[in-house]
């Protein structure tokens, strides 16, 4: 018998579409029914589970194209069903998950392996992306025709850039026709050498070596020429930087085949947060000032990432990005560690936030402070990611008739303390412990199904 559920009385936010209504969604068998605002006068068989949405936000399944589950070989940091409890309670129902693991997702048969770890597990849809080069060793390209038939979604080295532009110029000419994505990690190793930080006052002052902007934005500028060359589709990843925004947005006016996301932490935090978490309130956070004396907080190593924390004139400029439509997606790069991989000194530490929590949190404080508006927000958690996917996701990211039956369901103003405790990701690690956010998950539907929060009840 199908399954029925009908999602009653919320604010449906679907840019897609261009609904921000009150009304209802009812999923039948796994995909949408119909999306109607109240009073539509749209029939509802008897005795169908009801979601009570009111005073809560209802908008399609949030979709990461950016994260990190660890297995298989990492599983002490994350797993498939550890990464995807945590997904669904931050709204998350699809993941695209990245082949940095051991062994790498450099073949159909991992690739077949991680999609059986997902049915398994029966919470979010996992999508993988499959390593560019043999091993992520940068040379040797993948059989990536029969990687995509097994399932692959889009082609990346991520942790590593693809360093030989040739290598990058035949991963681009071999993705084309496979009409899939190649995700570049924008890093130029040369400038990059062993940075640790933003090559800034707070990397000067803490006296570790510095990751300058030109080595990401050179690596984005090298990639785009050959994805104009080749017709290949590049997507820039984890864009941290106002010159890469520029490059980004010039490539879109060329009309090329061009691509971008950015993280809530490369938006909401800055390098100053190395020195410790700064100050918060009402959804701003004040960075110390370049002559305040340091303090036991300095060298947070939960704040490290790559691309590293930038300025307050880079975060400013990428939220603008958004606002203005430059930047195609968000996506958290959810790279969650163990304790030893962070409880260390800062240049021994690794790289990585684990964020799929907190995600949605953070990015409504741009909100509630007026920098974005809300159906801006959900656009790029969901409409966007699916359209850099491609067409053959069609059906995800909206809620018209025929779409998956995934949607998420939140309190935009209900506040709540990050306690790392209660993460259900293996990763403690984000700099936000202890915080107020403000806006959290109520429930979330994958395929027709509550998987996270509120249970389904009777109608009446």
């Amino acid at each position: 018998m199908a399954e029925t559920l009908l999602v009653r009385g919320g604010r449906i936010v679907d840019p897609s579409q261009g609904l921000d209504v009150v009304g209802d969604v009812l999923v039948h068998d796994g995909v949408v029914a119909w999306c109607a605002p109240a009073g539509h006068g749209r029939s509802v068989p008897s005795r169908v589970p009801v979601l009570d949405a009111q005073g809560l936000v209802v908008c399609p399944g949030f979709i990461d194209l950016h994260c990190h589950l660890r297995e298989p070989g990492f599983e002490d940091k994350e797993s498939v069903a550890t990464g995807a409890l945590a997904a669904v309670r931050g709204g998350f129902t699809t993941l695209c998950v990245m082949p940095n693991t051991e062994p790498p997702i450099d073949s159909a048969a991992i690739i077949q392996f991680l999609l059986r770890r997902a049915q398994e597990v029966a919470l979010a849809r996992v999508l993988p992306i499959g390593c560019i080069t043999r091993g992520r060793s940068g040379a040797g390209l993948v059989e990536m025709a029969e990687m995509v038939d097994a399932g692959a979604v889009a082609f990346s080295d991520d942790g590593d850039p693809v360093e030989d532009p040739y290598i990058m110029r035949m991963a681009l000419t071999y993705a084309a026709p496979l009409g899939i994505p190649v995700i570049e990690h924008c890093e130029e190793r040369s400038l990059a050498r062993d940075g640790q930080a933003h090559e800034g006052w707070v990397a000067s002052r803490l006296g570790i070596p510095g990751m300058p902007a030109e080595a990401e934005e050179h690596m984005a500028s090298r990639d785009i020429e050959l994805a104009a060359l080749t017709g290949g589709r590049i997507h820039l990843a984890h864009i941290s930087t106002a010159g890469t925004l520029d490059l980004a947005r010039r490539a879109r006016a060329r009309g090329l085949p061009v691509t971008s996301e950015v993280t809530p932490h490369h938006l909401l935090l800055t390098e100053e947060w190395l020195l410790g978490a700064p100050e918060a309130s009402n959804g701003h956070w004040h960075p110390p000032s370049p002559y305040a004396p340091l303090t036991p907080r300095a060298y947070d190593t939960a704040a490290k990432v790559n691309p590293p924390l930038r300025t307050v004139a880079d975060a400013a400029a990428l939220v603008q990005g958004l606002r203005a439509g430059d930047i195609d997606a968000i996506a958290t790069d959810h790279a969650p560690h163990n304790l030893v991989d962070k409880a260390c000194t800062f240049t021994e530490a690794e790289f990585g936030i684990s964020i799929l929590e907190t995600a949605l949190g953070m990015l409504l404080a741009l909100v509630h402070r007026g920098d974005l508006d809300l159906p801006t927000v959900v656009e790029r958690f969901t409409a966007g990611p699916a359209r850099v996917l491609g067409p053959r996701f069609a059906n995800l990211g909206h809620l018209a008739h025929g779409a998956a039956g995934d949607l998420t369901l939140f309190d935009p103003d209900a506040e709540w303390t990050v306690d790392t405790s209660r993460f259900a990701s293996r990763g403690k690690n984000t700099p936000l412990a202890g915080m107020t956010l403000r806006g959290n998950v109520i429930a979330t539907v994958v395929g027709g199904r509550v998987v996270h929060g509120a249970a389904a009840r009777a109608a009446a």
